[in-house]
């Protein structure tokens, strides 16, 4: 048997509801059809990815690590379907529309705020993805009309010929999270060797991150244990002292877990606004630009810093 994406929606389903009954009423099927998906599935790769038990049913190892990789997969394909579905909807419209892709963002809800204040009347779409390449792909053949990436520093994007980009932010500083507790939440700034000892949580799927991450390890000599999973895995990790993750410098703050900048900043990215050709994105960069200023105002230790760094972002 070959794994597909609706055996995929089954582990996770169970692994999210703790239970082959809840997880059965969730996927709309009856418990023993359920029960006989998941022996197929655990037959084809050989071995239990669920341990029951009276208290549910909850990952092995093995699990842990499959579904870890199939939450991605998943999602992709809801956001497929989910995306095709506004397609249609859109093209029956006669009227103005934006579509718009972006990777993670803290910015994305201020940011579609303002449009929908100064674009009245425009149906605003919205794609989020972790794979920048996958959004400039969806720019270059018109299923999308801009989209707001990050490019990981020493890992280039290849921007399809033709799309034009204008930079909002050429160098923004990855800091580290951190439970409250961690010895290094006690200083302002914090040292890679400080975190050495430490596991690390690092989103493999997304472009250029563990390829980055892994440069900067090298570059300072230090060689941390690399755990590979989502970042919403990874902050109740961090939250509990099991990892520390990086993160945006314009993460909000947290009564549970403290977020620090790294010295000498070894970690960033650049942040581009990429469309269509001709497209005029003015407006679109405008609000854009003026929701980033806000969420870095929001989060004091990174507005200081880009205050140290003269960056035009505040100082305009």
């Amino acid at each position: 048997m070959e794994l597909e994406v609706r055996h995929l929606r089954v582990l996770c389903a169970i692994a999210d509801t703790g239970s082959l009954h809840r997880a059965a009423r969730r996927l709309g099927v009856s418990q023993p059809s359920l029960t006989t998906q998941l022996r197929r599935i655990e037959r084809a790769l050989g071995a239990e990815l669920f341990s029951r038990e009276r208290t549910g049913c909850h990952p092995t190892l093995l699990g842990r690590a499959v579904i870890v990789r199939a939450r991605p997969l998943v999602d992709g394909m809801n956001a497929l379907v989910t995306d095709a579905k506004a397609e249609v909807e859109a093209a029956r419209s006669d009227g103005p529309r934006l579509r718009i892709g972006c990777t993670a963002s803290r910015v994305i809800g201020g940011w579609l705020r303002r449009l929908r204040i100064e674009l009245p009347g425009t149906d605003i779409s919205l794609r989020v993805d972790v794979s920048a390449r996958a959004l400039l792909r969806a720019v270059q053949t018109g299923r999308l009309d801009v989209a707001f990436v990050h490019e990981v520093e020493g890992c280039p994007l290849s921007v399809p010929d033709g799309l034009e980009q204008r930079v909002l932010l050429d160098r923004e500083p990855q800091f580290i999270s951190m439970a409250r507790d961690h010895p290094a939440a006690a200083l302002p700034v914090v040292d890679l060797a400080d975190l050495a000892a430490d596991r690390w949580m690092v989103d493999p799927t997304v472009d250029g991150e563990w390829d980055g991450l892994r440069r900067v390890f090298t570059a300072a000599g230090v060689a941390p244990t690399v755990l590979h999973g989502d970042y919403l895995t990874a902050a109740s990790l961090v939250v509990l002292g099991e990892a520390v993750a990086p993160c945006q410098p314009t993460s909000g703050p947290r009564d549970d877990m403290a977020i620090r900048p790294l010295r000498d900043d070894p970690l960033a990215v650049r942040l581009l606004l990429v469309s269509r050709p001709g497209a005029d994105m003015s407006v679109v960069y405008g609000e854009l630009e003026a929701a980033y200023r806000e969420a870095a105002q929001r989060a004091a230790g990174y507005h200081q810093w880009l205050l140290r760094h003269r960056s035009p972002l505040v100082l305009s």
